[in-house]
């Protein structure tokens, strides 16, 4: 093979790695996207649960102080 029609494989060689290496990185930005977002959304749920137990336990804890107050009374 003659060196102008080598280096000019070797270009096509490096220009097809160079599209495929873009490519992917457009894909794994988008998963980071998702993931991000996914993960924003996982945060807020959590947070929504811990504020609903915390109101649970408030309310178990004034129904058990409310029985013990009667349990005493009666």
């Amino acid at each position: 093979m003659q060196p102008l029609n080598r280096t000019t494989a070797n270009l096509d060689r490096l220009e097809k790695r160079l599209g495929q290496i873009m490519a992917r990185l457009d894909q794994l930005e988008e998963e980071n996207r998702s993931l991000h977002a996914r993960q924003e959304s996982l945060i807020a749920e959590r947070a929504s649960l811990v504020q609903r137990n915390e109101e649970a336990r408030s309310r178990v804890e004034a129904m058990i102080e409310r029985l013990k107050s009667l349990e005493n009374a009666g």
